[in-house]
């Protein structure tokens, strides 16, 4: 059986990317990847990112892409440009510019590939294994997972990660920059702020392996 593995928030480091791809030393034809999402947004690259992820799914069904809080601002700022200034305050500009988008008199005016649309409407809320909840940013504490709101699932914070609340499964999660892995008895957090100059965080499940750049 292959090893399973979950990466942190990228947010357009693909330089980060690609190295942590080789120091974790993934084999693409046997583990599984969960990608616990924010590919794009005030990193340099984050079109890059997202190529680099297509073309892992390319080699492997074995890719799992969540939906972050930045993808769903992206989408909601394509459709009908609501909460606009909130997206491109929060590192949007970085990327509708790195899809070549130009400025115009009311807003940017971009083309997304078809394979990149694609990708972001494929995105999922959550990825569940016999032992671990793989989520963006979190859940509510005291609701079944049936009856969480997604709002949550890609914004919460605090009262998630404060929580002593036992979901029934270790839940794997990013959305909140930590200055280190966060491990509990309920909950793992691997964003660890790759683009505020922290590290890019891929943990290796169940035996914890944390591999960094």
């Amino acid at each position: 059986m292959g090893r399973l593995f979950a990466i942190g928030d990228v947010h357009g480091c693909l330089f980060q990317l690609e190295k942590l791809f080789m120091r974790a030393g993934i084999n693409l034809k046997q583990d599984t990847i969960v990608f616990i999402g924010d590919y794009i947004d005030r990193g340099p690259d984050s079109k890059g990112v997202v190529d680099f992820i297509l073309e892992l799914k390319e080699k492997s069904d074995r890719i799992i892409c969540l939906l972050g809080n930045h993808e769903r601002m992206l989408m909601d700022y394509l459709s009908d440009g609501i909460y606009a200034d909130m997206y491109l305050s929060n590192g949007g500009d970085t990327t509708l510019r790195s899809y070549g988008a130009t400025r115009g008199p009311q807003r940017y005016e971009v083309n997304l590939p078809e394979d990149h649309r694609d990708f972001y409407d494929s995105l999922l809320s959550l990825y569940e294994t016999e032992e671990y909840l793989f989520v963006h940013a979190g859940f509510r504490p005291g609701i079944p997972l049936a009856e969480q709101d997604p709002e949550d699932l890609i914004w919460i914070r605090h009262e998630f990660i404060m929580s002593r609340y036992d979901f029934g499964k270790t839940v794997v999660f990013g959305h909140t920059p930590l200055n280190r892995v966060h491990i509990d008895d309920f909950k793992i957090g691997i964003d660890t702020g790759a683009v505020y100059g922290g590290l890019l965080t891929c943990i290796e499940l169940p035996s914890m392996t944390i591999h960094q750049v």
